[in-house]
């Protein structure tokens, strides 16, 4: 039984999953917008919106500590400079909510509710 067990399973073993959620925060940082399926958008949100407030509490002295934990959940040295260049200062007044989910509807093949997961105040 898994009672007060966290976290979505999503029908994968721990690596794939790790992988997966790994991937998608990066495309979402990468491209600010991202197309998935609900399930999978409400289990990154959570950790792409950690990372962003990781970024902005790593503003200055603790800069170092930060950026490494970034690099190594995301493995990308360009996407983590970019978190803490672009994203930190853009969402530096605001406290959380850094991603929208704006739903499209079910998937033609299987049925699985869409949903466009975006950063807030992103110029694309």
């Amino acid at each position: 039984m898994r009672h007060h067990v966290a976290g979505r399973i999503l029908s994968r073993d721990a690596g794939h999953r790790k992988a997966l959620f790994r991937n998608l925060v990066r495309e979402l940082y990468i491209h600010e917008r991202i197309t998935t399926t609900e399930a999978k958008a409400r289990a990154i949100r959570a950790e792409a919106e950690k990372m962003i407030t990781k970024a902005k509490r790593g503003i200055g002295d603790g800069r170092i500590h930060a950026q490494r934990q970034l690099v190594s959940f995301l493995n990308d040295k360009t996407v983590a400079k970019k978190v803490f260049d672009e994203f930190a200062p853009r969402y530096a007044e605001r406290n959380g909510g850094y991603t929208r989910m704006i739903k499209l509807g079910k998937r033609t093949g299987d049925a699985a509710e869409m949903v466009i997961l975006e950063l807030v105040d992103s110029p694309v």
